[in-house]
């Protein structure tokens, strides 16, 4: 099963990135922008996209990734459900996501992170 420590040790591969609280979650941040919260004792996380993401995400997800359901949604707050989820789907997750709220310079600094764009 996907745990709060395989999430930190994706998201802190990642430069720049930083953990957080965030309430009673763990937040993990690039430029001080959250991509991604962790809710262990629910064995979730929500993860920031933008909607085509969003969109695709749930799309291969299957059920265990859907939009947060109220306007934080909307905005592409998206939930996964660590125990339905395979693995590498949530890796490559925290990759958006990251790259959803990273700064626009950050592809020409780390262009190692945006590899696998045309």
């Amino acid at each position: 099963m996907l745990s709060a420590t395989f999430i930190k040790s994706i998201a802190l591969s990642f430069p720049e990135t930083e953990q957080h609280p965030h309430f009673d979650l763990v937040s993990y941040r690039v430029n001080k922008k959250i991509f991604v919260t962790v809710n262990a004792p629910q064995k979730r996380c929500t993860l920031k996209f933008d909607k085509e993401y969003q969109d695709l995400f749930t799309s291969v997800g299957r059920g265990a990734i859907y939009p947060v359901p109220n306007a934080w949604g909307r905005l592409g707050w998206t939930t996964a459900e660590l125990e339905k989820l395979n693995p590498e789907i949530l890796k490559d997750a925290l990759l958006i996501a990251w790259r959803c709220v990273a700064p626009k310079a950050f592809k020409k600094k780390y262009p190692q992170m945006y590899i696998d764009e045309e």
